[in-house]
Formats: structure tokens, sequence, C-alpha cells
């Protein structure tokens, strides 16, 4: 497997932080154009339910990003909810969703 970009491996480390931080199922961190970082946990309360991904997405949008350089997802979860991968491609058709594993292993 090759090496991880070193941009990419920051977006893991604050994806696995942002789960750790908050005991959710999800942490996920992006990257936009600029190479600013946004990063989200899972957000579930009675009337509002986000993917970390979903959320990570939304801070990012509502800061006024055009565009997604990448994007990290760490769970358990064997596969990505296709909904999550789908914000990403709203803004960057070509972004890389990364799947990380609690330990930060890239699947």
């Amino acid at each position: 497997m090759p090496e991880l970009d070193p941009e990419d491996a920051k977006l893991i480390t604050l994806a696995r932080s942002a789960r750790a931080r908050t005991g959710a199922s999800e942490g996920a961190a992006v990257r936009d154009l600029d190479g600013r970082t946004y990063v989200a946990a899972t957000v579930s309360l009675p009337s509002l339910s986000l993917t970390a991904l979903q959320a990570a997405v939304a801070a990012a949008v509502s800061s006024g990003v055009d565009g997604l350089e990448a994007a990290v997802v760490v769970t358990a979860e064997p596969a990505l909810d296709p909904a999550s991968v789908a914000a990403v491609a709203d803004l960057s058709a070509d972004a890389p969703v990364l799947h990380a594993d609690p330990s930060g292993a890239v699947r």
C-alpha cells in the first residue's frame, strides 16, 4: 500500500480526535481547496441527524467553501453511508473520500 499523504494523515488524526472526544460512532474531516480543514462527529438529536461527514461538509459550506480537496471518515462500520459520500460529491466530484477504521488504518 502506498504511503499516505501527510495532509491526508492529518485529516485522519483530526477525524479520530473528533470521534474520540464526543464518543460518536463516526468522526470526519474535510479539507477545502485552500487547505483549511473542517471537523465534525455524528450528530444525533431528536430533531436533527447527520453523519459525521455530512456535518463536516455542512460546516465547510457554512464557511463559504466552494470545493473540497479530500475527505476522511473514521468509523468501525465496514462501509460508508452513501449519503455521506454524496455530500462530498455535491461540492467536488473528484475529491477522494478515505475510509479509516478507529485505529486510523485506511480501508
